[in-house]
């Protein structure tokens, strides 16, 4: 029988999987390319996914990620938000699966009510349950799968939510266009 902490993994997993599946398809450069005024780029989603996945699971809970995240000791500001032209995207996705694998380890061995320890929090928010890290973790996938979506939308129109489930009207180019001038109509009637 499923039990709560099965149903908060499940979500953690389908918004993995998300996130992972909007690289698919894409060369080296489309999947670092930035689309934001603010360097948003799927591939390095991917990369702070890494480190969130890693830390929260792991040090936060005795159970320090076996590799080295050089990123993360970097004192520039967002070293973890791009890939720098050496990482390659191979070693970044794999090292996504191993720290999602061995948060699942953590998520497996160690009930909701277990306690563990975030400094960077500060004091007041500094320790958390394995339940509050599973639902912050939820909440940090889906917001950047969210970004994905966008990102990979702006990169080849590609849309939806995991292969083969679009989650949208099944509609050709000529329907979308439509719609999206009316959306554009609608936005500048309602201004003052």
């Amino acid at each position: 029988m499923r039990g709560p902490k099965d149903d908060l993994h499940s979500y953690l997993a389908a918004a993995r999987e998300a996130v992972l599946w909007k690289l698919d398809g894409l060369s080296e450069y489309d999947k670092r390319r930035p689309l934001t005024p603010t360097g948003t780029n799927l591939l390095g989603l991917v990369k702070h996914l890494t480190g969130c996945e890693a830390g929260y699971f792991g040090g936060a809970f005795g159970r320090p990620f076996p590799r080295e995240l050089p990123w993360l000791t970097d004192d520039e500001p967002n070293p973890d938000l791009w890939a720098r032209p050496e990482e390659s995207s191979e070693v970044i996705t794999g090292l996504y699966r191993e720290a999602c694998a061995h948060a699942d380890g953590t998520i497996h061995a160690l009930d909701l009510d277990s306690v563990g320890h975030i400094p960077q929090w500060g004091d007041d928010r500094s320790t958390v349950t394995l339940h509050r890290i599973l639902v912050h973790m939820i909440a940090e996938t889906h917001r950047h799968a969210g970004h994905a979506d966008i990102v990979r939308e702006l990169v080849d129109g590609a849309v939806g939510m995991r292969p083969g489930r679009g989650n949208l009207p099944d509609a050709d180019v000529r329907w979308w266009a439509r719609y999206r001038d009316r959306v554009e109509r609608a936005a500048r009637e309602a201004l003052p």
